[in-house]
């Protein structure tokens, strides 16, 4: 007797244009996934790249409520969900307004809570279903001149750990993932600080030349969306994924090394007094 057919895993991700996000939609793709993702901007019945593309605003609840419905109707079960949308802001944190702060937050963390809300009933209506967050390194450092990203990155930390105790009832995993500096043109698309103070220009400057130090060894989108691949099929996923060298080492760092030792040494990377 033939054995029946396995079903093809599904997933819906956000912020999959380019970046880390197109780079995992093909990675997934490769992997055997059946994959939707979303762009602000995306056109009806849009295909990139193989890779079928539907419109979605992570901070309109109506975008995130219509565009997560499609997707389901059309991959008829949601198995995995990649929260990859984001923005970032460079500046000390008194430079930002907050209006600016609150921009920052309505996507890299207010919008991972909707499009999350929104698949949720659908994972727990299924008794299955893996949640992954794309944070950062810089959700469990200190990242000054980033000070609002990492914040938001922060946020995720604790929204993922809290939320994974929640919904493991119903089947339901959730996962961060923890790239270091990696090259995409997510930072070409990073604004500055809306509100720069000259008090700060000396300092700032140096903030800048260490992290063109960083971005000339970081990591690439490729790499990053193998850390996703590896996370949602792992059978028992770990709630961190470092992503790569440098942010394991970090992590290893910030876990292991004394507090005093990596604070200087942090300062000392970002050439600050």
């Amino acid at each position: 007797m033939l054995k029946a057919q396995a079903r093809q895993k599904t997933a819906f991700l956000t912020g999959a244009s380019s970046g880390i996000g197109k780079a995992a939609a093909a990675a997934l793709t490769s992997a055997g996934y059946r994959v939707i993702g979303t762009s602000r901007h995306a056109e009806p019945d849009a295909m990139r790249d193989g890779i079928r593309m539907i419109a979605c605003d992570v901070r309109s609840d109506e975008s995130v409520a219509v565009a997560v419905a499609r997707a389901h109707a059309e991959l008829g079960q949601i198995d995995l969900l990649v929260n990859n949308a984001g923005v970032g802001v460079t500046g000390a944190a008194e430079e930002s307004s907050i209006a600016q702060v609150r921009s920052l937050f309505e996507t890299n963390f207010h919008g991972v809570v909707r499009v999350t809300n929104a698949v949720l009933p659908i994972m727990r209506g299924q008794g299955s279903g893996r949640i992954l967050n794309v944070g950062s390194a810089l959700g469990f450092i200190p990242a000054p001149y980033s000070v609002y990203y990492s914040a938001s990155k922060h946020a995720i930390e604790g929204y993922s750990e809290s939320l994974d105790h929640e919904v493991r009832e119903f089947g339901v995993r959730v996962v961060v993932i923890e790239p270091a500096a990696t090259r995409t043109s997510f930072e070409a698309s990073t604004v500055p600080s809306d509100t720069p103070l000259a008090a700060y220009d000396a300092s700032r400057a140096k903030y800048l030349v260490a992290y063109e130090r960083a971005m000339a060894v970081a990591d690439t989108a490729e790499s990053v969306a193998e850390t996703i691949v590896q996370a949602a099929r792992d059978k028992t996923p770990r709630l961190r994924y470092p992503s790569g060298k440098a942010a394991r080492q970090v992590a290893f760092a910030r876990r292991f090394v004394p507090r005093a030792l990596f604070d200087k040494i942090l300062r000392s990377q970002f050439g600050l007094a």
